[in-house]
């Protein structure tokens, strides 16, 4: 078993350093929402909001390639209540999705693979008034993206993808009840390497 593993990490090391490796950056807009164990749908509302931050891809044949990315994300959802005008609920993270992409047709990127979220920081605003609310908060979020892009041959990639969030947010909840991060994301970037 020992010499199995030991050949596999052989067999990866070795296509990694055959493999053509790009680096650039990203930016877009988030549509971000919480789902939750009660029904608040007429309540919390997709809030706009972006992430930004720096990409690789690892090209390990013509039609595959492994992609981790480093980005500060903003989440959280906007509330809609009669009574109050612009409350939100903003919780920002550090996140790192390692993406498998599978390229059908070249430029044209198909993409599936795990992130996982480190809190950096959780506030609610309404208008000018702010309240940190971090320590309820778990400090690691687990999620699992899927999405499509296209890369022109100059660099330059647009990317649309959606993360499920898979773990539960909030620290103190009842055995049952949970809060989940899910969001659209929509990304342009350039790769310069």
């Amino acid at each position: 078993m020992k010499k199995i593993v030991l050949l596999a990490v052989a067999l990866f090391t070795f296509s990694l350093m055959n493999a053509q490796f790009s680096l650039g950056a990203k930016a877009g807009v988030n549509l971000a929402s919480w789902n939750m164990s009660e029904d608040d749908d007429d309540v919390l509302k997709g809030r706009i909001a972006y992430h930004v931050g720096v990409v690789a891809e690892i090209s390990l044949s013509d039609q595959f390639s492994v992609q981790p990315e480093l980005l500060y994300t903003s989440l959280g959802p906007k509330v809609d209540f009669d009574e109050v005008d612009d409350f939100r609920y903003v919780v920002d993270y550090l996140s790192i999705p390692v993406m498998v992409k599978y390229y059908p047709v070249e430029g044209l990127g198909i993409e599936i693979g795990p992130q996982v979220g480190f809190l950096l920081g959780a506030k609610a605003t309404n208008g000018d008034e702010e309240e940190d609310f971090k320590d309820e908060m778990e400090s690691i979020d687990f999620g699992v993206g899927f999405g499509a892009g296209y890369k022109l041959e100059m660099g330059v990639f647009f990317n649309a993808r959606y993360v499920l969030g898979m773990t539960n947010i909030v620290s103190e909840l009842e055995d049952d009840d949970f809060v989940k991060n899910n969001v659209f994301q929509f990304s342009v970037g350039y790769m310069f390497l």
